[in-house]
């Protein structure tokens, strides 16, 4: 089945997706564009995202590739203000791109790189286009961020030992903590735009091969190899929180296993990703490390 069947027509709509060069971002990019949409594939490799999609110019909808890295704020910036610049005016965001367990390395912008990577780069991105998306920001989280523990005076492990799958976990509870903290501060501001989250369970693809570890890349793709769903139908939940019409701070994944398999459903997250004063204190940390606020203030 085509997985974009499974989302409503998306004809006149344009969206931004990150990390659309391969993975679930691909395949949330493919989905929307057969539904009719204009996809933006925001890419860090132009010449990789150009052979992603061309796999994609025969669908009903539109995409483009544009330059990317989620990592470097000044990356995000140029971006941002290119699609500004241009006229686009996107109806919604999806804040896809991720790495997962890397080795321990600094952004250009001097941040541990998971974080800069999955929540850092996102925040500046989705806080940069706030006044001009029409609709909403899609917040892609994990189950691992159940495991997480967020040390706001040390979020770039410098005291702690580092642990990559540590620090993984970290950034994706970041990521819900942000999604609630946004959708709080849009219904002050009274904002018809809306947050919503998403995660993809156990997912084959290649976020796993980024470990620096032989033997835990091997063991990550294994069990992808053996639980995991095809990454069409790990991008479901994505999808389904970017066209569905569901409350804000909604968040999204597989029914079953667990959250690893199965269908979009409304599912549960820990407590600490419901702490609304751990995400103001996020939301102001992340502030002081970009020098970004609410809407670009």
């Amino acid at each position: 089945m085509h997985p974009w069947r499974q989302v409503p027509p998306q004809h006149g709509r344009t969206v931004v997706v990150t990390g659309a060069g391969g993975g679930l971002g691909l395949e949330t990019a493919r989905a929307l564009a057969g539904a009719g949409a204009r996809v933006v594939m925001a890419v860090r490799s132009v010449e990789r995202g150009e052979r992603a999609a061309a796999d994609l110019r025969d669908l009903p909808g539109q995409v483009e590739v544009r330059l990317l890295d989620v990592a470097d704020l000044g990356s995000v910036r140029a971006f941002a203000r290119r699609l500004v610049d241009d006229g686009v005016r996107p109806d919604v965001l999806v804040n896809n791109a991720g790495v997962m367990a890397t080795p321990f390395g600094r952004s250009p912008d001097g941040v541990e790189l998971q974080l800069a990577t999955n929540h850092l780069g996102h925040f500046v991105l989705a806080n940069l286009l706030l006044p001009h998306l029409r609709d909403r920001v899609v917040v892609v989280s994990s189950n691992a961020h159940r495991a997480g523990r967020l040390e706001l005076d040390d979020l770039d492990w410098t005291r702690r030992g580092y642990s990559p799958m540590g620090a993984y976990a970290q950034s994706k509870l970041c990521n819900l903590l942000f999604l609630a903290e946004l959708q709080r501060r849009l219904t002050v501001a009274g904002s018809t735009l809306r947050a919503t989250g998403a995660h993809p369970g156990s997912t084959h693809t290649a976020i796993t091969s980024q470990t620096g570890n032989r033997v835990a890349t091997a063991v990550g793709a294994f069990g992808h190899r053996l639980v995991g769903m095809p990454a069409w139908q790990g991008a479901l939940p994505v999808l389904f929180a970017a066209t569905m019409d569901v409350p804000g701070n909604s968040y999204l994944g597989p029914h079953r296993l667990g959250g690893m398999q199965g269908w979009p459903v409304p599912v549960g997250r820990s407590q600490a990703a419901g702490d609304p004063a751990l995400a103001r204190a996020l939301w102001e940390r992340s502030e002081e490390l970009s020098g970004v606020g609410f809407g670009a203030a």
